[in-house]
């Protein structure tokens, strides 16, 4: 099991509207090969700061994804104007050791 966790960090308050982009996202990643599941979380400290964790079969599988047509098209929903802190940005990838 691989799992993918992007961590980013609205700038210009706009996390509301992350927060319903990411409810109303289209599911693109759902039917992925090697896809098993998503989870979006807030600290409960900071409400702006996101943290998107994808879980996947193997890491080849995610990075698939990650350089397809869709994984592209997945992000069509991003709010217009969303603005991020470039030193709150960090993509980490780990192996699941156990669950």
């Amino acid at each position: 099991m691989f799992l993918a966790i992007s961590r980013f960090c609205v700038a210009n308050a706009m996390d509301d509207d992350v927060r319903l982009a990411f409810r109303q996202r289209p599911h693109k990643v759902d039917q992925a090969a090697g896809f098993v599941r998503m989870e979006v979380a807030n600290p409960t400290d900071n409400a702006s700061e996101f943290w998107l964790m994808t879980w996947w079969t193997s890491q080849e599988s995610f990075t698939a994804w990650h350089h397809s047509h869709a994984y592209h098209e997945s992000h069509q929903g991003i709010p217009k104007g969303l603005k991020l802190d470039p030193k709150r940005t960090l993509m980490t990838h780990l192996n699941v050791v156990a669950q």
